[in-house]
C-alpha cells in the first residue's frame, strides 16, 4: 500500500498519485478505508469543491472515506466519481442497507493555461489512483506529481513572470500526535519560507534569475496598469492526523491550519484563489485540539514550502531550483 512520505505514524492511510504529463495535469487521492472524521475550512473565493457541505459539524454524516485533490480545474471533479465507484467495488463506504456509499470530498486547482487545456483528470484516473494507493507498496511522491503537475505561483505579474510549483508534503510530531500534510500550489501569489519569511518560487525579475515581491504588482493591478487572470488559482491541502477529533474539533483543526497559507504564501485567499484544507482524523490519540491545530499548521507550512523547493521546470516556467 502507498502510504504518505515520512508518515508512518497515521496507520491505515495511504495515498496515491496520477499524472498526466501531456496535458500537465493529474490528481491526488488520499484514502483512509475503515474511515476517518473529516473536516473543512474554504477561505479562497472561487473554489471548485465536492461534498464540503457534508462534514460541517451539525450534519450527520460523521465518516470520511477518501480526500481527492485534483487539477483540471471544475472538470477535475469527476476524478471523485471514480474514487467513489472504486471504493465501492471494494467494499469500503457507508453502510446503508443495500450497499456502501463511500465517503468522498474533493477540491480541485486551475492547471488549464499550463498544459493542454482538453487533458484533465477524470473518474479514469481517480480510480486508478484508489489501485495504486491500495494495492501498491510505494511512497507518495512531491513535485511536478498528482494534483502538482501544472500547479505555478507568482501569476500577479503576469504568465511571462510566474515559476513553477507544485505538490508538497511534511510531517510534524508534538509526542505521539502526528500531523501529516499534503499541498498543490498553485497560488496567485509567492511562497516563502515559513522560518525565514525568504521568497522561495513566485514573481521573477525581467531576467528570471530572481525571486521579487509581488508588492509591485500589486501596485500594478491598484492603478489599473496591470490585470490578474480571473480565477486561475487555488491551493488544495490535505492534513491527516491520527489524533481523536469530533467534526467540531477537525474543523477547529482546519481553520487554524488554514493560517498556514499566510505563513507561507503572499498575498493568499485571494478572489482568485480557492484556497481549501481539508483533515483527516484517524483517532488513535487524545491530544488538546488547539495542540492538534498548532502542529497541523506546521506541517502544511512545510508541506506548501516543499511544494515549491521539490518542483522542477517545465512547460516553459523556471522552477525554485533552476535559480542562483
Amino acid at each position: 500500500m502507498s502510504t504518505i512520505r515520512g508518515a508512518e505514524a497515521i496507520s491505515g492511510v495511504y495515498a496515491a498519485n496520477v499524472t498526466m504529463e501531456d496535458g500537465a495535469s493529474g490528481c491526488t487521492v488520499i484514502v483512509c478505508p475503515k474511515g476517518a472524521t473529516g473536516g473543512v475550512d474554504v477561505r479562497g473565493g472561487a473554489p471548485a469543491t465536492r461534498e464540503t457541505d457534508l462534514l460541517r459539524p451539525e450534519e450527520t454524516v460523521n465518516v470520511l472515506h477518501a480526500v481527492v485533490l485534483s487539477g483540471g480545474s471544475a472538470f477535475g471533479l469527476a476524478t471523485s466519481c471514480g474514487v467513489a465507484e472504486e471504493l465501492e467495488r471494494r467494499g469500503i463506504g457507508l453502510n446503508v442497507g443495500v450497499g456502501v456509499v463511500p465517503i468522498v470530498s474533493s477540491a480541485c486547482l486551475f492547471d488549464l493555461m499550463v498544459g493542454d487545456p482538453k487533458v484533465r483528470p477524470s473518474a479514469n484516473e481517480g480510480a486508478e489512483a484508489v489501485r495504486v494507493a491500495l494495492d501498491e507498496k510505494s511512497t507518495l511522491a512531491s513535485g511536478n506529481v498528482g494534483a502538482g503537475c501544472g500547479c505555478s505561483v507568482g501569476k500577479l505579474a503576469g504568465p511571462d513572470h510566474a515559476m513553477k510549483a507544485g505538490l508538497g508534503q511534511a510531517v510534524a510530531h508534538e509526542g505521539p500526535l502526528a500531523c501529516a500534510a499534503i499541498s498543490a500550489v498553485n497560488a496567485a501569489g509567492n511562497v516563502r519560507d515559513p522560518e525565514t519569511g525568504a521568497w522561495i518560487a513566485g514573481i521573477t525579475d525581467d531576467a528570471g534569475e530572481h525571486v521579487v515581491s509581488p508588492a509591485a504588482a500589486i501596485s500594478n493591478i491598484a492603478a489599473g496598469a496591470a490585470r490578474l487572470s480571473f480565477r486561475t488559482n487555488t491551493t488544495i491541502s490535505c492534513v491527516v492526523t491520527n489524533a481523536r477529533l469530533t467534526k467540531a474539533d477537525a474543523t477547529k483543526v482546519a481553520q487554524m491550519a488554514a493560517d498556514a497559507y499566510a505563513h507561507a504564501i503572499w498575498p493568499t485567499h485571494t478572489t482568485n484563489d480557492g484556497d481549501t484544507v481539508f483533515v483527516m482524523a484517524t483517532g488513535e490519540v487524545d491530544m488538546p485540539v488547539d495542540v492538534v491545530g498548532a502542529t497541523a499548521t506546521v506541517a502544511l507550512e512545510q508541506a506548501i514550502a516543499d511544494a515549491a523547493r521539490s518542483a522542477k521546470g517545465a512547460y516553459g516556467l523556471k522552477a525554485a531550483c533552476d535559480l542562483a
